[in-house]
């Protein structure tokens, strides 16, 4: 069973929008990065905020406004048409909706909490449902009246690539005829504070796999995907989610296995998924969060599974670590180099100070233009990797 990925709604630092997003991306704009105060305490730091407006909940779900809610509006809106077109075509109780979140509606929960805390009054508009990790995927459903599966999934920053993966489960058993899936998380005092006390987080803007390297930024986003099986009888073009692998290699509650051990075999699995051969994957999408411990193993897992090499970068410079929204971005950015909003063919490059870590083996990062091939089916892969040693790796590839 092939599960196309027919529609993309996304936005983030990069912008809103399909082409706005993927002109910045290929162009390595890093113009959303930015510094702001407010987040931790006596600290301004370099964040991938979503800059303009995002639209207005929906009359008859004011009480579901959250911004990790607009943020996967303004998604959901920009892939409205197709929807409809898939319930009209499966029925209302043949789609599903499966989202990764690791904030859901703590920004603003945390802000309530903080005003009783202060004043003894709970704000007439704290609703603790709002800060469920189900929120985002219960207000999707019910402003489109979708009746099926509909659920979230939180395993911090894998969360959404897991959320690809399920929905794909869904499809081969039956469950379903299509998937709304991706994931959504925005920025909140909560979640920065936390990687603040890990002595994770980066003033400046994150440097993935240098030398120099010293840690995180957070971002936000939202992407969508409309997932459907591509019957057998039916001509198969586009492009699909071909494959994708899950380990947890529990080494530590917060660090990753020195040696990369469990995104090996993520990366393994995803490629026996596919059916596909190491040499066969044209770009890596890297997890590439910039810090010490994750930039290493993934240094080493990748060159223990492309031994030859394989054009790689990572985009957290460009977008900060959107958390559970990250594995969905990051498959967006794989759709979005083998769709038609690239036009030339381009590699999303990875961009930092230029300075090898010695210490580690050297990986092809992208340097523009890069490429992809000029012929040929292309696959692409893309790493997530979170707390718990929990690890995925997906394939997206070009259908025939």
């Amino acid at each position: 069973m092939i599960a196309r990925l027919d529609a993309l709604g996304v936005v983030c630092s990069l912008g809103q929008g399909k082409q706005a997003v993927a002109d910045a991306l290929f162009a390595g704009d890093t113009s959303g990065m930015r510094l702001q105060n407010g987040w931790i305490p006596e600290r301004s730091v370099t964040v991938g905020a979503v800059e303009g407006l995002l639209p207005d909940m929906p009359a008859g779900f004011e009480q579901a406004a959250s911004r990790n809610n607009r943020l996967l509006l303004a998604a959901a809106l920009e892939i409205h048409e197709e929807i409809q077109d898939a319930i009209s075509r499966y029925g209302v109780g043949r789609i599903a909706v499966m989202l990764g979140t690791s904030t859901s509606g703590i920004a603003e929960a945390g802000e309530h909490i903080a005003n009783y805390i202060n004043s003894g009054v709970v704000p007439a508009e704290y609703l603790y449902c709002n800060q469920e990790i189900a929120a985002p995927a219960t207000f999707l459903a019910d402003w489109l009246g979708l009746s099926g599966p509909v659920y979230c999934q939180s395993t911090a920053c894998t969360s959404s690539a897991r959320a690809l993966l399920s929905a794909q489960r869904l499809l081969q058993l039956g469950v379903c005829d299509a998937v709304l899936c991706g994931g959504v998380d925005s920025l909140c005092k909560l979640t920065l504070n936390g990687f603040a006390s890990l002595e994770a987080v980066s003033d400046e803007r994150c440097n993935p796999f240098s030398a120099n390297r010293h840690g995180i930024n957070i971002g936000e986003a939202a992407a969508l995907f409309l997932m459907t099986r591509a019957d057998s009888d039916e001509p198969a073009s586009g492009i699909a989610l071909l494959g994708g692998g899950a380990t947890s290699d529990a080494h530590h509650i917060s660090a990753p296995h020195p040696e990369g051990l469990g995104a090996q075999q993520a990366m393994h699995k995803a490629l026996n998924a596919a059916g596909l051969a190491a040499e066969q994957i044209s770009y890596l999408n890297l997890h590439g969060t910039a810090t010490i411990h994750n930039d290493a193993m993934e240094s080493l897992a990748v060159q223990a599974l492309f031994p030859e090499g394989v054009a790689c970068s990572s985009s957290k410079a460009l977008t900060g670590h959107t958390l559970g929204a990250a594995g969905a971005l990051e498959a967006a950015f794989c759709w979005l180099t083998l769709s038609n909003y690239n036009s030339a063919k381009r590699l999303p490059p990875h961009v930092w100070d230029g300075v090898a870590d010695t210490q580690l083996p050297r990986l092809a990062l992208v340097e523009a233009p890069g490429a992809l091939p000029a012929t040929g089916r292309r696959y692409l892969m893309s790493n997530s990797f979170a707390f718990g040693g929990n690890n995925i790796s997906l394939i997206l590839g070009d259908l025939p």
